[in-house]
Parts: C-alpha cells; sequence; structure tokens
C-alpha cells in the first residue's frame, strides 16, 4: 500500500531551518503501508492473468506495484528488452509501479542471489517505459554520499519524467558496509542525516548543512528533481524474527520506527514480520507521528482538522513550533490558523 506522510518543510541546514525470508532466490511479496490508513494491511495476491484479459486493477483504490526480479545471474540475466517488454505489459495491466532491491555484496543468509545495481537498473528501464513509477525497496542509503546521491536521483527523477520513488533503508549486512568504509553501528544516524541533507540540497541552493557526519556549506547541486518538493520517500523497517533472517539480535526498533514516523510517506514493513508485528509496529509510528506533525500550510491544517473531527470537536489547539523561528511564527498565524479555522 502506497502511503502520504507528513512533509518536512524546506531546511538549510542541520537542522535545517525556516520486507524477507529466511533464504530467499527470486520471489517474495512486499507490501508498504499508509502513513495516513488506519485500516490493516494488505498482502499483494498472485494470480494468472491471460494476454487478452481485462485489466483488473484500474477501478481498485489500493495501487498494486511489483518488485522487479533484477537477479545478477550472470549471462542468464534478464535483457534490458525482456525488461521493457515486461514492465510495458505490466502497465497496460494497470500496476502503478516497479522497485528495485540494493545489495552490493552476496547476503547470506537473506539471499541466495546477488543484484543489479538499482539506480543505473532504472534509468535504463525509464528509456523502455512510459507511465509505470519507478524505485528501490530498499537501497541502503548509509552507503551512500548525500551531495552525490542528490544529483545522482535528481537525475534519474529528471530522466524518467517525474516518475521514481525513493525506497530506503539503513542496511544490515556488515561486509557491505566494511567494504564501503561506514561502521555498521553508525548506519542509523547516518540515514537521518542522509536524509536531512538530501531533501535540503534538493529544495533549494547555496545549502549548509552540519552534521556528525556530513558537513558541507553553500552547496548547490543540479539538477532537481521533478517531482516537487521531492520524489516520495518510502523507509522499510520495523519488527521482524531477525536472528532467522539475517543471523543477527535487535533488541530495539523504536528508532527505525520514529525515523519512519519523522521522514516517510510510506512505510514498508519486512515481508517477514507477522501480522502482529505489523500491527504492534504500526501503533507506535501513529504515536511518534504525533512528534513530527510537519508539513505545507495546506497540508498541516488539514492534519489539525482531521484530528479535530476525529474528537468531535475542541476547545484549545496548543502548537508545538520546533525552534524559536520568526518566520515559522508568521507562517503558522497568516497561513496555517486560519485554514483550521475555516468552517
Amino acid at each position: 500500500m502506497s502511503a502520504k506522510g507528513a512533509k518536512r518543510p524546506n531546511r538549510s541546514a542541520k537542522k535545517i531551518a525556516p520486507k524477507r525470508s529466511k533464504k530467499r532466490s527470486p520471489g517474495g511479496d512486499r507490501t508498504a503501508r499508509s502513513k495516513k490508513s488506519s485500516g490493516t494491511g494488505s498482502t499483494h495476491a498472485r494470480s494468472q492473468i491471460g494476454r487478452n484479459a481485462k485489466p483488473p486493477l484500474g477501478a481498485s483504490p489500493i495501487k498494486f506495484g511489483l518488485r522487479l526480479p533484477s537477479f545478477a545471474l550472470g549471462a542468464r540475466t534478464a535483457t534490458l528488452a525482456e525488461m521493457g517488454a515486461y514492465l510495458r505489459r505490466a502497465e497496460d495491466l494497470g500496476f502503478d509501479s516497479a522497485v528495485s532491491i540494493d545489495h552490493l555484496l552476496l547476503t547470506p543468509p537473506a539471499y541466495a542471489c546477488t543484484w543489479l545495481e538499482p539506480v543505473a537498473l532504472l534509468g535504463a528501464l525509464a528509456g523502455v517505459t512510459r507511465t509505470i513509477k519507478l524505485g528501490t525497496m530498499v537501497l541502503v542509503l548509509p552507503l551512500r554520499n548525500p551531495a552525490y546521491f542528490a544529483k545522482e536521483w535528481a537525475t534519474l527523477d529528471l530522466v524518467s519524467g517525474g516518475r521514481t520513488i525513493l525506497g530506503v533503508g539503513v542496511g544490515w549486512h556488515e561486509e557491505e558496509f566494511g567494504l564501503m568504509g561506514v561502521p555498521h553501528r553508525e548506519r542509523g544516524r547516518r540515514m537521518d542525516e542522509m536524509l536531512e541533507a538530501v531533501t535540503a540540497l534538493w529544495a533549494g541552493d547555496h545549502v549548509s548543512y552540519d552534521g556528525k557526519y556530513y558537513t558541507f556549506r553553500d552547496l548547490t547541486i543540479d539538477p532537481k528533481p521533478l517531482q516537487k518538493p521531492h520524489p516520495p520517500i518510502w523507509i522499510g523497517g520495523g519488527s521482524q524474527p531477525f536472528e532467522k533472517v539475517y543471523g543477527q539480535t535487535v533488541t530495539n526498533i523504536d528508532p527505525v520506527l520514529r525515523r519512519i514516523a519523522k521522514y516517510a510517506k510510506t512505510w514498508v514493513p519486512h515481508s517477514s514480520a507477522t501480522a502482529d508485528m505489523v500491527k504492534g509496529d504500526w501503533e507506535k509510528i501513529q504515536r511518534f507521528m504525533g512528534d513530527y506533525l510537519l508539513g505545507e500550510a495546506e497540508e498541516l491544517a488539514e492534519k489539525i482538522r482531521a484530528k479535530v473531527a476525529n474528537l468531535g470537536g475542541c476547545e484549545h489547539i496548543v502548537l508545538n513550533p520546533l525552534d524559536w523561528s520568526m518566520e515559522q511564527l508568521e507562517l503558522l498565524a497568516s497561513e496555517v490558523l486560519p485554514r483550521v479555522a475555516r468552517p
């Protein structure tokens, strides 16, 4: 399921102000969870559709996507012509999106094969498709450099006609982090800084950022993404049987869920998570979202009005600014509150 969450305001610096089985080879379903939905998640159903069958997806309120079988299989790797034909047929059948996984190395015990590099792959697929959205689920963001990646993904969004979905995660495979010179234990905090820095570079020019891991001054990156303010960001993560899937132990998943609540438009639970795990994580994400009620004026006003409506009305609304910005105060008074107060 795809989802819309809170947009963060454009910022200029830090803090910038104004899914898997035990040994998975080809296959597997994955569900992206809406951050606005209050219903339960669903999984993608497998079906056989004849070549001349009527497209079954157009009338559905749910958007359906495909995770690309982008396996690196040597001489048996699919050709671009084969991939293009497959995805153009998917477009005809009503599929909304196609997403690729990201792994630099072979990653046992989770996967029995490795994968094509996703950004290069999606750039090629943009040229042989027409309407289907192209993205990652998920790209290991802490392995990237913010300036280089901001330019790389903005270029992809531009040449695809604004059809990209940026699905990201912190990663898990220690050997990949060691190879890239990134300490595995820092991946969560690096992910937060990457999201802040990259979205800031997409939002404006002459950007400065002062983080623990990434710092730059007066930096402008072009091109900017075609989608404004930036491509939709999906974040993967949450509870799952980590020892079974990755051979690792994770004692506290709350930092991941807080990151999803703060930055993501869409949450992608692990496909190996049980229904109870997904439900428990979703309840926490909804609570954490209360800490990050951020957005453009109309969107922010709509969020507040929805909360008031769910309460059946209220007498007081107390806002929670994040800093002492006079500009933010003026915007709240002139742009947000009139929209909240209108009949």
